[in-house]
């Protein structure tokens, strides 16, 4: 079992760390973690050259990723809740989906023909909605040709750490015997 993990978090050891760690734990398998603020890939340039190729123009790290997605059996997004949204380099890193999106609509292509299940995990530091950033997360998944079996949102963090949260810990628990 393979898992692709896009993590939107700048802090190594924050609470979305913790959050996609228990989900490890407790789900196994091969993970491979994209670390939206350390990885080497740029945003989408919109050359448009997907309109017509498969795959992207731009040779960075984003290559590699493109054959896990192909290749993995679930995908999480995970990601701190800023200004209601996954965060801006997260966007960034997935902006490259793109080439999916002109496979699908443009060239009427399946880019990713093996279909997959998969997460989303957020967390808020204040009490903010969840809505507009699990919408995103959820629309991201689509285009991967993953169907979303849930989301954990814990909010209220820079109050109460995700460890210290046993129901949120259970949740992502749940999320992860969901996904096996």
């Amino acid at each position: 079992m393979k898992t692709l993990i896009f993590n939107g978090s700048p802090r190594k050891k924050g609470e979305t760390a913790y959050m996609i760690k228990t989900l490890q734990e407790k789900l196994g398998g091969e993970f491979k973690v994209v670390d939206a603020y350390r990885a080497r890939i740029s945003p989408c340039i919109d050359c448009r050259w997907c309109f017509e190729h498969a795959g992207c123009a731009v040779q960075d790290e984003w290559q590699e990723i493109l054959s896990f997605i192909e290749e993995c059996d679930h995908i999480v997004i995970a990601s701190p809740v800023y200004f209601e949204e996954v965060t801006g380099m997260l966007l960034a890193v997935l902006s490259r989906l793109q080439t999916y999106f002109s496979a699908r609509y443009l060239r009427k292509e399946e880019p990713v023909p093996k279909k997959k299940t998969g997460a989303v995990l957020l967390a808020a530091g204040s009490i903010g909605p969840r809505e507009k950033a699990e919408s995103t997360a959820k629309m991201l998944l689509r285009q991967m040709n993953c169907d979303s079996l849930g989301t954990v949102y814990v909010n209220r963090t820079d109050k109460v750490p995700v460890r210290d949260r046993e129901d949120i810990i259970q949740e992502i628990e749940a999320l992860a015997e969901k996904l096996r």
